[in-house]
């Protein structure tokens, strides 16, 4: 059901822009879902919350859509300039302290040296970032978000055409999950960076305050402001980490040594490249949601390529200074204090030589994580829309209250714990998130290569997958990723015996399991079911 009233304002002079989503009106539509030619009924809305929607949505630049379908003529022309906005997206979004804390985990956490860190971090980055550009070709051709895609168009629609209409719920529960949990994450280095800049008389709560106010502010308004932003947030932060490299650059320590037995080395290397993995492969659930607005005839290997290179060049460049900064706790005695305090206290102790505009740099980097928190935000709320019937009542914006409010109390309550955090929750999200990729590659290239998908079918029970197949590959690919996790909490049987002391391999057998078992089970769905 769409939202009654949708009105995204904006200027239409840049006809060949991505703001140009901006224009569009959309509020001629009919409240009933599209399911090629039959409308369902929609839900009855409460006149109070109907009337309060729609003096909300009347504000200029608030975007109310939901998960409806983007239809052809309401998306704006392909350009060049829409073609670098998606790599200028990506980079915008995750040149951000929280990929800095990442890095750092290669010397600090898992023992590795210089060069083993950055090997790991690099290969890591470039396996998740293929992954999710892969995921975000559907965006464009559907109109679907990724979530909706697979389970109402956007992860949660276009997963049910991979993972079947109630299957497709369980992913998009679990991306709600993950995004909520970045932007915890995001809250708590934004907060500890802001702190250790004001020298401690500003507490790391304060911190997590100003940076869920402004990422709650841009996400209610929106892909329009959203755009905009992300368009120009990512210049200071590359200033800012330049200067960063400049002033810290002298006390990395780039031939720091890997530590421990050769097993031990080896299990290191195995864990922090499947975090490192974890990190830019979060964003595939998702990524299709910002394309929605390009034409169908957006050429996929451009939104693969485009989306790859935001990808590769933010992550690797950040968690590459990320990597310096721990390298240098061992040598450096005012580093490994900061670190005794905070991630983010390590970041503000680069900048240590330039007193004052050390500072101003900090605040800056701090807030740079709203970049970061933005699009999680935005396709959390989306998620909620996509559980069912009635959580499409409910308009976006007020979806995105309700997500900011979670990772706002649970950054708080987590503030002190920020590296076990990073450890243990990326990787456990990681998981789902290839199993999931991996059922789409082989839905996409062994049973509709030539027959494609009719989009239009995104609501409809009937002509979507029955999901019996996906979902058990989906849950045997789950029990392959525990018998080969290596968390704090928990080692599995298989992961234990890697290195002699444990590493995580749960990526991988996860994978494996559900490449393995998806294709029998989808011809024999096929078989019997028809669909």
């Amino acid at each position: 059901m769409d939202h009654p009233a949708v009105h995204v304002a904006a200027d239409r002079k840049d006809s060949g822009d991505i703001e140009k989503l901006a224009g569009i009106d959309v509020s001629s539509r009919s409240t009933s879902i599209e399911h090629g030619s039959d409308p369902i009924a929609p839900i009855p809305i409460p006149p109070k919350l109907s009337k309060w929607n729609q003096r909300i949505e009347n504000l200029a630049g608030l975007e109310a859509r939901g998960i409806t379908r983007v239809l052809p003529e309401e998306r704006h022309e392909a350009s060049l300039l829409g073609y670098i906005q998606m790599a200028l997206l990506w980079f915008s979004a995750n040149v951000s302290a929280n990929n800095l804390a990442v890095g750092m985990l290669g010397p600090l956490l898992f023992n590795l040296g210089f060069l083993d860190s950055a090997m790991c971090s690099v290969f890591g980055i470039l396996v998740g970032s293929v992954a999710t550009a892969y995921m975000s070709i559907w965006g464009a051709q559907s109109g679907n978000r990724t979530m909706v895609r697979l389970d109402q168009v956007t992860h949660s629609v276009v997963a049910r055409y991979f993972m079947g209409y109630w299957p497709a719920k369980l992913t998009c529960i679990l991306n709600m999950i993950l995004m909520i949990g970045y932007g915890t994450i995001d809250c708590i280095i934004g907060g500890q960076i802001l702190s250790a800049v004001s020298g401690g008389s500003m507490s790391i709560v304060v911190g997590i305050v100003i940076v869920a106010l402004i990422s709650w502010l841009v996400a209610v308004f929106g892909m329009a402001i959203f755009h905009v932003y992300e368009r120009w947030a990512w210049i200071p932060q590359v200033l800012v980490l330049f200067i960063l490299v400049g002033s810290a650059g002298p006390s990395f320590n780039a031939s720091l040594q890997s530590v421990g037995d050769s097993g031990a080395v080896t299990a290191g290397r195995l864990s922090f490249f499947s975090l490192q993995l974890s990190v830019p492969v979060s964003w595939a659930a998702a990524s299709s949601d910002f394309y929605v607005y390009y034409p169908e005839s957006t050429k996929p290997w451009k939104s693969f390529l485009m989306t790859l290179t935001g990808l590769m060049f933010s992550f690797c460049f950040v968690n590459l200074i990320g990597i310096g900064l721990g390298s240098g706790v061992a040598t450096n005695e005012a580093w490994s204090t900061a670190n005794d305090t905070s991630a983010g206290a390590l970041i503000v102790a680069g900048y240590d030589g330039l007193r004052g505009f050390g500072g101003f740099c900090g605040v800056i980097v701090a807030l740079g994580v709203i970049s970061n928190n933005i699009p999680g935000t935005y396709a959390s709320a989306l998620g909620f829309q996509v559980l069912g019937r009635y959580g499409k009542m409910v308009p976006r914006y007020l979806w995105v209250c309700v997500i900011v409010l979670i990772y706002f109390v649970c950054a708080i309550a987590g503030r002190e714990h920020l590296y076990t955090i990073f450890q243990n929750f990326l990787a456990l999200m990681g998981y789902w998130v290839m199993i999931f990729v991996s059922i789409v590659l082989e839905e996409h290239v062994l049973f509709r290569w030539k027959s494609g998908f009719d989009w239009t079918a995104w609501e409809d029970q009937k002509r979507l997958p029955l999901g019996i197949a996906a979902l058990t590959a989906f849950l045997v690919g789950w029990a392959g990723a525990i018998i080969g996790m290596a968390q704090t909490w928990y080692i599995g049987p298989v992961g234990a015996k890697v290195g002699g002391i444990g590493a995580d391999i749960g990526t991988w057998l996860g994978i494996a399991f559900s490449l393995i078992l998806f294709p029998p089970l989808r011809y024999l769905e096929l078989k019997k079911v028809g669909r």
